[in-house]
């Protein structure tokens, strides 16, 4: 089996941005409110006419670039998103097109804020088994288009954006991905939920009325199985590569919620340094949290050569995820 590393990353954020401010006039709350319980300062809003897709394409493009690639050479796309241009075709369909890449194969997942980890995994695997050479794995989300802003208690978590990177074989003891570990409860679905946006809610004008087709979450039950889902995930990854927290260089979560990563932080006695967090900034993009924050960590230098890094997630589905790599 071969080995694999991620060997370029890239992300996009749209221009507009959405700050407490911003919210203060929409509903009743104000910017120490959600700071104290989110972490979040702003977020950003892509533009009307920008699908996910527009931002998952920028996002690969800096991506493959990254990795001194060109589009003819990717062999597979994956996106993660819950926020797909249509139900069908793909995201990853429009996207392969855009990029003028191969007739390779192109597909969405939907596992939330863990996609782009599963995404990893579908990818290593492929090029693992010698099936592919180069994967692109995106996660692109524009949740702000299914936010409702006259509920506080969810407008001021979701942010628009993409982050995407390139998988590759190894040479020459470059570094590589030395885990990766999924795992799911389907009888958590309703923890976080978009009713209205499937088969058992087809849109209708009553769905409408209701507000099917907005996010919705029960945020302290979230808070409480996040928490413990990530402490454990994280050991499990670093058990299966015999190695302890104190062999992390870098911690990188899922940017949901500043007090989950804290008190999940606390429980690992890693400390905050070790953490990257920019939810301050974006809000939580959900798929997208994840490859974001990597693309800033790699190019602001906070991963080093041999460095270890994991990444976690843990989203609706419920689902989780962590990848443990030696940059």
């Amino acid at each position: 089996m071969r080995k694999v590393r991620v060997s370029g990353t890239g992300s996009y954020l749209p221009e507009r941005r959405l700050t407490n401010a911003d919210l203060e006039k929409l509903v009743e709350t104000n910017d120490a409110w959600i700071v104290q319980r989110t972490g979040m300062r702003e977020r950003r809003v892509a533009a009307p006419e920008q699908l996910t897709s527009d931002l998952a394409l920028e996002a690969a493009k800096r991506a493959i670039e990254n990795a001194g690639l060109t589009p003819g050479d990717i062999d597979m796309i994956l996106v993660a998103t819950v926020t797909p241009d249509h139900a069908f075709p793909s995201t990853a369909c429009r996207v392969q097109h855009l990029l003028g890449a191969r007739t390779v194969p192109a597909f969405d997942l939907a596992a939330a804020c863990s996609g782009f980890i599963y995404g990893m995994h579908i990818g290593r695997s492929c090029i693992m088994a010698g099936t592919a050479e180069h994967v692109l794995v995106i996660g692109a989300e524009v949740l702000t288009r299914f936010t409702d802003y006259k509920d506080r208690n969810t407008c001021v978590l979701f942010g628009d954006g993409a982050g995407a990177a390139v998988l590759s074989p190894t040479t020459n003891g470059e570094g590589c991905i030395l885990d990766t570990s999924l795992a799911a409860d389907g009888s958590g679905g309703d923890l976080m939920i978009l009713p209205g946006s499937g088969s058992a809610h087809p849109p209708t004008h009553q769905t409408v009325d209701e507000g099917l087709h907005y996010i919705r979450l029960n945020g302290r039950a979230v808070f409480k199985q996040a928490v413990s889902t990530i402490v454990r995930q994280v050991q499990k990854s670093l058990a299966n590569c015999s190695l302890t927290v104190n062999d992390l260089d870098l911690v990188i979560p899922h940017q949901m919620n500043a007090r989950i990563i804290e008190s999940a932080a606390g429980h690992l006695d890693i400390p905050m340094e070790k953490i990257f967090v920019n939810l301050d900034k974006y809000g939580n993009t959900s798929g997208a949290t994840i490859p974001i924050a990597l693309d800033e960590a790699s190019r602001q230098g906070r991963l080093k050569k041999g460095q270890h890094a994991v990444l976690v997630a843990f989203g609706g589905g419920v689902t989780w995820a962590s990848a443990l790599l030696r940059w």
